[in-house]
């Protein structure tokens, strides 16, 4: 890797951390919030859900821009942008307030399909799963987050606590603009009928989606929601809280780059096998009311997670080089989706049979039937390995 794609990946991913963090801040804040709000679960699960959602659909288009004109323009534009509703809810954090600009703030959650369009085509193909990786290792940002978020509103105040992320964004969007530089594209920019025509024409595209849905959706729902989840079922403090959900994050995301290492070496495909079938056996002890099989549960999972996101991303540049950033949009879109109805859901069966149980036989259920899907995927394009990858057909002619 060049001295010039490791400047740029550098930035980008500590882009994505911030962008990460801002993303996350008021699921980290959330247990304050319920207990100074008296919320149900559901209000609750509505509130660190709500960022996900703008975050979600806004990757479809943030990665069609980013192929059309570039990932330096648009992470710089998300990042200066992420401001804004930071430094409104300093103003106002009251529960609609944090509906609305809560909404916004899911503007930073974009960054991760423009990131991946802005890095990806740095590196040669044989390499990007593990240059996805680190670059997927700005999910650090979250456990900034609620790590952070509680001690920084104890010390200083809950609301000039957002005002802290808001200009960490602000600032890295500024030095962005400055000194990040675009690969040099291969042929002209396609418009965007072209590069939507991939997604109506690809089924390989929302299988992908699909499996995203599960590994990045299970690493942001249960990211945002154990603060609350562990401050309602164990009785932990917000900070003691936010600390377990920092160690999730952090071991999630540092599985994350493993992943793709993994990936380069065996195929995307094999590596998410074995990624289905672990979390369709570990989800389950996520219903138990030991803090010490939760416990286990809960970093098996969290490394489940991160080593299948690093297997989703390394097959997306592979099949589709020339529309990284499209693609990726879409199946960041999804799998931000699978980060917005959890959480939602366990709030609800919470509040209708007091247990979250119900939720995580879900999630076991979904891993299972990702496993069938990818042995369908298998059947029909054959082994991923990275010198199968490698020498197959892209699918963008």
């Amino acid at each position: 890797m060049s001295s010039e794609a490791k400047r740029n990946l550098f930035l980008a991913t500590v882009g994505f951390a911030i962008s990460f963090a801002l993303w996350g801040s008021i699921a980290g804040l959330a247990p304050i919030f319920r207990a100074e709000f008296r919320l149900t679960a559901t209000q609750a699960s509505l509130m660190v859900a709500i960022p996900v959602l703008l975050g979600s659909i806004g990757r479809v288009p943030m990665g069609l821009l980013t192929d059309r004109y570039g990932g330096r323009k648009v992470f710089s534009a998300v990042l200066m942008f992420g401001a804004i509703p930071a430094l409104a809810l300093a103003l106002d954090h009251s529960y609609q307030s944090l509906l609305l600009w809560g909404f916004l703030i899911g503007v930073a959650g974009t960054s991760f399909a423009v990131g991946v369009g802005f890095a990806a085509p740095w590196v040669p193909p044989e390499k990007q799963g593990t240059a996805l990786g680190i670059y997927g290792m700005g999910n650090i940002g979250q456990s900034v987050s609620v790590f952070g978020g509680p001690l920084l509103a104890g010390a200083i105040g809950v609301a000039a606590t957002f005002p802290v992320f808001g200009l960490a964004s602000l600032a890295w969007g500024v030095v962005f603009a400055l000194y990040a530089r675009n690969a040099a594209r291969r042929g002209p920019p396609r418009t965007l009928r072209e590069n939507l025509a991939v997604l109506r024409r690809e089924p390989l595209a929302w299988v992908l989606s699909t499996f995203y849905f599960l590994t990045f959706g299970g690493f942001v729902a249960l990211g945002i929601y154990l603060p609350s989840l562990l401050r309602d079922l164990f009785q932990f403090t917000p900070a003691d809280a936010g600390a377990r959900t920092a160690g999730f994050v952090v071991l999630a995301t540092m599985s994350r780059p493993v992943g793709g290492w993994i990936a380069d070496r065996i195929g995307g495909q094999r590596l998410l096998g074995y990624v289905f079938v672990g979390l369709a056996i570990f989800a389950l002890p996520l219903m138990s009311l030991s803090i010490y099989l939760f416990t286990l549960g809960a970093l098996t999972c969290a490394a489940l997670l991160g080593l299948g996101n690093g297997g989703v991303f390394k097959l997306v540049p592979r099949y589709f080089p020339a529309q990284t950033g499209t693609v990726t949009g879409l199946v960041g879109a999804v799998g931000g989706l699978g980060g917005f109805f959890p959480p939602i859901t366990l709030g609800i069966f919470r509040d209708l049979t007091g247990r979250y149980a119900p939720g995580f036989i879900l999630l076991s259920a979904f891993a299972v039937g990702c496993a069938l899907l990818l042995w369908r995927v298998r059947a029909l394009h054959g082994p991923s390995t990275s010198t199968a990858a490698a020498s197959s057909p892209t699918h963008d002619q």
